[in-house]
């Protein structure tokens, strides 16, 4: 990781481990497709996320992945990434696919806030990994170029993020998870 003039990274599976059934996560969204008496895309969150602003169901939505995450930050298990990230001596970030009140809720249980120069998750710009405007949005706050960043993650979508927003990537572990 020498060489960069930033770091950002992943916040699950790379800083924490959300506490979080996301099964459960998704039978709670198709129920507010169901309450709206719309039909969901299919059974996978990700799709039923990235469809309801056009079944006018986005902040029910997105209140139903929230509160799961909420509470799942607040039980997440600590990574080791997290004591790289008190260790650095650039300017670090944070870019999710979670809600970004989330990721304070997990950064401040595991007393990583103060390493932390600027948080982007889910819900702060228009757009949502593996869109690059959330990475570039991040780069930008930690007054960084994307050339001298480097974004560390934990799956195909944070790599293919990366790649899009032209910032280096770097796995953690052994490759992606999947997401």
């Amino acid at each position: 990781m020498n060489g960069y003039d930033a770091i950002v990274y992943d916040l699950d599976g790379t800083l924490v481990d959300l506490d979080v059934d996301w099964n459960a996560v998704a039978v709670d969204v198709r129920e507010v497709y169901r309450d709206a008496n719309v039909e969901p895309p299919g059974d996978g969150l990700w799709g039923m996320l990235e469809t309801a602003s056009d079944a006018g169901l986005a902040a029910e939505v997105e209140s139903a992945i929230a509160t799961h995450e909420h509470d799942g930050a607040r039980t997440s298990d600590r990574l080791a990434h997290a004591d790289e990230l008190l260790e650095r001596t650039v300017p670090a970030g944070v870019c999710s696919l979670n809600c970004e009140r989330a990721c304070r809720i997990a950064l401040e249980e595991h007393a990583l806030e103060t390493a932390v120069d600027a948080v982007v998750g889910r819900d702060t710009v228009g757009t949502w990994k593996p869109d690059p405007e959330p990475l570039l949005a991040t780069v930008s706050r930690l007054d960084a170029d994307p050339e001298r960043t480097l974004f560390v993650g934990d799956s195909t979508r944070d790599r293919k993020t990366a790649e899009r927003a032209g910032v280096a990537f770097e796995f953690v572990g052994d490759g992606p998870s999947g997401l």
